[in-house]
């Protein structure tokens, strides 16, 4: 089984089970604990169990592991214990979580798939009391390992997973910063990382122009990745801003990139921390003036773009 296919199941299964109304810590359903204290993770996590506090596990943390337990076991509910707890950073909600996991059949102890392990192989989790990630995961400290067993059900046995709690991701560009470039836009952040871009008294460029403004260490992005950013949209000509992720919802993640030319090519090729500026021509942008009815047609657009995560295409 592919190691994406295995993410999507697990996710499908989370949700049907756990938004279903599985009990929370404190013995109400999940539903009412979401709608109660949304902000509280901790009081959504799904209970322990016997299933799951009984599974022996072999291999360091960070890395694929071998699980053993009683095979056949009947599991009427979700269960989630923790087998050991990390000295990191408490999640808390919102919080995005890079994690990795492997999976067991309840039924033969088969491995089913590991996922999270290799580098930019799963975006980071974003988690809240109203997903069923962040009711797994709780308000778990960053280095621990989890125990989660999935209920049998009439067409398949229990399973059984190992979830390593990697590392709580930035919400902005952590590398290290560069050298201005003269003539290029100003940017200037706020205390949370907000950008703001002062375009200088000049024609705009034209052809692509991209300033890394900081250097981050991580994975490098590739062509067809699906990246997780912050972004911040203003106009050459106008001055005035058109789009921003921050101040909205938060980061975004499009599958395999779909962005205008300009802003893929300042993507690609650049490191998970870094903050890149880019200006970006009309015909890189969305065409010529007249070419289309889109609003931003014939404009010189600049970005600053927070590169929070990568995920490479998976391996057919």
């Amino acid at each position: 089984m592919r190691n994406r296919s295995l993410i999507a199941l697990s996710t499908i299964a989370a949700t049907s089970l756990l938004l279903a109304g599985c009990a929370g810590t404190d013995g109400s359903t999940t539903e009412d604990a979401g709608e109660a204290t949304a902000t509280d993770l901790c009081s959504v996590t799904i209970d322990s169990g016997a299933a799951a506090e009984s599974v022996s596990v072999e291999g360091a943390f960070g890395e694929a592991s071998t699980a053993e337990f009683e095979l056949d076991q009947q599991v009427e509910e979700a269960q989630r214990s923790i087998l050991t707890e990390g000295d990191g950073d408490k999640i808390s909600e919102g919080d995005y979580v890079s994690y990795a996991l492997s999976a067991f059949d309840g039924a033969s102890g088969e491995r089913l798939g590991d996922a999270g392990y290799a580098e930019a192989e799963l975006l980071p989790a974003s988690l809240t009391a109203e997903t069923p990630l962040g009711q797994l995961i709780g308000c778990a400290t960053v280095g621990s390992r989890l125990s989660i067993v999935f209920p049998t059900t009439e067409d398949a046995a229990a399973q059984f997973y190992i979830l390593d709690v990697l590392d709580i991701v930035p919400a902005a560009a952590s590398g290290a910063e560069k050298d201005a470039v003269d003539g290029m836009p100003v940017v200037t952040l706020d205390e949370d990382g907000t950008p703001s871009i002062e375009i200088p008294d000049a024609d705009a460029p034209a052809d692509l122009k991209i300033e890394v403004l900081k250097e981050g260490d991580g994975a490098t992005v590739a062509a067809g990745d699906t990246t997780l950013l912050q972004y911040h949209g203003t106009g050459w000509e106008s001055g005035e801003v058109f789009d921003s992720s921050w101040g909205k919802s938060g980061p975004i993640s499009i599958d395999g990139n779909t962005y205008v030319e300009g802003f893929v090519e300042a993507l690609e090729g650049q490191k998970v921390g870094s903050q890149v500026l880019v200006v970006i021509p009309p015909a890189l942008g969305y065409g010529e003036e007249g070419s289309s009815e889109h609003e931003l047609a014939g404009q010189t657009l600049v970005f600053v773009i927070d590169i929070l995560a990568t995920m490479h295409p998976a391996a057919l």
